[in-house]
């Protein structure tokens, strides 16, 4: 049998709302869904450290370095950016910026990660602008949606870009041959939509050979429906989508716990229904779908949920482990090369995004 290469990830063992124990409690359940990875968690060892000693998966698989500082959830991108050197943040992205580590997860402040991250890692080559890019439930499964909150206003040429990352994040995530692509819009018309909307989309169809299938527009009741694998938007409306999305789940749970309480017979009706209920409950649970990569840097970093559970934690680190072992940022170059040359990358300090916070 073939010995697998190690693969190691950086994690901000401070960020989120429960950390360091239920970050150190996912690295142990990805480590048993990927036995190749090695950790490096950056945090106060005082607490860090006894809760690696307690899973034996970590033990003789992590290192760990002292922090003693951390970016404060409510911490504003530019001044993480100016303050931030040296926290558990920090220091995670810089492992991979040095080759450290092949990917950082952190559960933190989303803005300022983005920030740190553009600032210690910069955009890749022929991509002007990062997209934050995540996993939306549908009744044929799952769809990729982008950006998410990390641009409010984009031109066509950055959707275009965007259309490129998140099908190559399409076929390495989900396993897709060529992933159906399509531009969120507010009709399916090829005159409907604002000027970046339509521009992209001529020059996608006007790109011969390319990696994925555009399929034109999809409006917001398609995104549900599975309707695109990959749904691409500005971080504006795409950050109003997944909340939209979400809120709507709430909605429908509040609903059914409603209807079953209204009276001894509906308590009856919940008991021979509740394996299916438990079931639906499984399928809409927001940490199967938990992580958003920081697609277009020169190195993977992935924002987990920062309330998220041991469970969605690993789902973050799957995803950092799926796009390290499929080589993510050297195909998306090679993708690119079939559009004209990107303008240099614009010196932006990223937007105050609140996906994924």
């Amino acid at each position: 049998m073939a010995t697998m290469s190690p693969l190691t990830v950086a994690i901000d063992a401070m960020g989120g709302d429960h950390a360091p124990d239920v970050l150190i409690g996912g690295a142990a359940i990805a480590r048993e869904r990927y036995p190749q990875l090695r950790f490096v968690f950056f945090g106060d060892a005082a607490k860090v450290e006894p809760l690696i000693k307690a899973q034996p998966l970590l033990i003789d698989c992590s290192e760990l370095v002292h922090t003693a500082t951390q970016i404060s959830p409510d911490e504003k991108p530019s001044v993480a950016m100016r303050r931030g050197k040296g926290t558990s943040m920090w220091l995670a992205c810089e492992a991979v910026r040095d080759g450290k580590a092949q990917a950082a997860v952190s559960a933190g402040n989303t803005g300022a990660l983005m920030a740190v991250a553009m600032l210690l890692l910069r955009t890749s080559p022929a991509i002007n602008r990062p997209a934050i890019a995540s996993f939306l439930p549908t009744v044929r499964g799952e769809s990729v949606m982008l950006d998410l909150g990390a641009n409010v206003g984009c031109d066509e040429r950055n959707l275009v870009e965007f259309a490129f990352m998140g099908a190559a994040f399409a076929r390495l995530s989900l396993g897709l041959a060529k992933p159906r692509v399509a531009l969120l819009n507010i009709g399916t018309e090829d005159l409907k939509g604002n000027e970046a909307v339509r521009g992209a989309a001529q020059i996608l169809r006007e790109t011969p050979d390319l990696p994925f299938e555009f399929t034109g527009f999809v409006e917001g009741n398609g995104i549900a429906q599975g309707e695109a694998d990959v749904i691409v938007s500005d971080g504006f409306a795409g950050n109003i989508a997944l909340k939209t999305q979400e809120g709507t789940a709430r909605l429908v749970s509040a609903y059914l716990a409603a209807t079953f309480r209204r009276s001894i017979w509906s308590r009856l009706a919940y008991l021979l229904a509740r394996p299916a209920l438990q079931a639906l409950r499984e399928r809409l649970d927001p940490n199967r779908y938990n992580g958003g990569a920081l697609l277009g840097l020169n190195g993977l970093v992935v924002k987990s949920h920062g309330g998220t559970n041991a469970v969605g934690f690993a789902a973050a680190i799957a995803i950092a482990a799926d796009l390290a072992l499929g080589n993510f940022t050297t195909k998306i170059l090679d993708d690119l090369k079939r559009i004209a040359p990107a303008t240099a990358p614009e010196a932006v300090v990223p937007a105050e995004v609140t996906v994924q916070s």
